[in-house]
């Protein structure tokens, strides 16, 4: 399995790894990008049939990212040759096409055009890096035995900019409730959770208006590729506090205590951080796009898309009805419980790993 370091990637192969290890299975990750601090990678203690092989090489969506994705890509096939492993699951489009005799399963978290879309209203202009981009996820998505990506929205954008795959199913992300308090008193406070540097999070409708409750912002200021610059936002608004990033521990007891999660995005293939935040039995205010639509259904009481106007109305009044707000809250719990627990997303791929590797003995 490849992974990423950088955002919900690395959350996400935390919770699929360990339960995969933990039902028998035994699993080479592979992570590109950054290394990961000793603090993300604490989750890996007690898992002994997992092998972690970290790398520095960039990730496909960095600017100048060729050389290293045809290195990293000999790299696996050398590692592939080792290991000799049953099933390929890759987290990047870029790997799809390697090792054709093994199945290969490709999850599509996000890619540049479908957030270039939904942030500037256009496909991106042709370059001769966006041609190689194009072509390289086109490639690892006609190639891969199934695409897996985390809601209908994601699956229908890969295939409206890229590619038709094979076989393309949705398994939603899962989070595990046990990590998330659902029943600590709540403070009338807003919390929302994303990089300030992202336009797709977009968190900073919430500094359009001047908010009704305290706001708490946490997420990183300084973009990856700036160097060692930090780049930070000017708090124009009273109650709004910028928190920067937050360790698990730390984001639990936000969660815990906050009243009302904002989701912003604009773009959003599935977004963790609202699923966080229903677990911990936040009432969820969410911009009014199709994903969350799509999965949060009437659990979310939804603003006006990308209105900083409506959002700021939308806090005044779930903050302003302690009834309304706790039937939000609840709805939003159920729904996670029921849809999105990291054992169902487990149990999900365990099944479609059992059926590719049958299938591909049979072939």
């Amino acid at each position: 399995m490849t992974a990423d370091t950088v955002g919900g990637v690395w959350t996400y192969t935390q919770e699929l790894v360990s339960g995969l290890v933990r039902r028998g299975i035994r699993v080479s990750l592979v992570s590109m990008g950054a290394l990961p601090t000793p603090k993300q990678t604490a989750w890996m203690e007690g898992l002994p049939s997992l092998n972690y092989l970290p790398t520095r090489f960039r990730l496909e969506w960095m600017q100048n990212s060729e050389q290293d994705v045809e290195e990293s890509r000999e790299y696996l096939e050398a590692l592939i040759r080792e290991v000799r492993p049953d099933l390929l699951h890759f987290n990047q489009y870029c790997y799809g096409a390697i090792s054709p005799e093994l199945p290969r399963i490709v999850v599509a978290h996000s890619d540049v055009v479908s957030w270039w879309v939904a942030v500037h209203g256009e496909e991106p202009s042709d370059s001769p890096w966006m041609r190689w981009y194009r072509d390289t996820v086109t490639s690892g998505l006609s190639s891969a035995d199934v695409v897996v990506a985390p809601s209908h929205w994601m699956l229908d954008a890969i295939r409206t900019y890229y590619a038709q795959p094979s076989i393309g199913m949705v398994i939603h992300n899962g989070r595990d409730p046990a990590l998330f308090v659902s029943d600590a008193s709540k403070e009338n406070r807003v919390l929302s959770v994303g990089r300030l540097w992202d336009a797709g999070k977009q968190v900073p409708l919430l500094l359009d208006e001047d908010q009704s409750v305290p706001v708490d912002i946490v997420g990183s200021q300084k973009e990856p590729r700036e160097g060692n610059g930090r780049t930070e936002r000017k708090v124009v608004r009273r109650g709004v506090r910028l928190l920067g990033e937050q360790s698990q521990r730390q984001l639990r007891n936000l969660y815990g205590s906050a009243s009302i999660y904002a989701a912003t995005s604009r773009y959003e293939p599935f977004g963790l951080a609202p699923l966080e935040a229903a677990f911990s039995r936040c009432a969820l205010i969410a911009n009014d796009i199709p994903v969350f639509r799509e999965l949060w259904g009437e659990s979310a009481f939804y603003f006006r898309q990308n209105d900083g106007t409506d959002l700021a109305r939308s806090i005044r009044w779930l903050s302003s009805d302690p009834k309304l707000r706790q039937k939000y809250a609840d709805a939003a719990y159920e729904r996670a419980c029921k849809n999105f627990t990291a054992e169902k997303m487990v149990d999900q791929y365990k099944c479609l790993y059992k059926n590719v590797t049958a299938a591909e003995r049979v072939a």
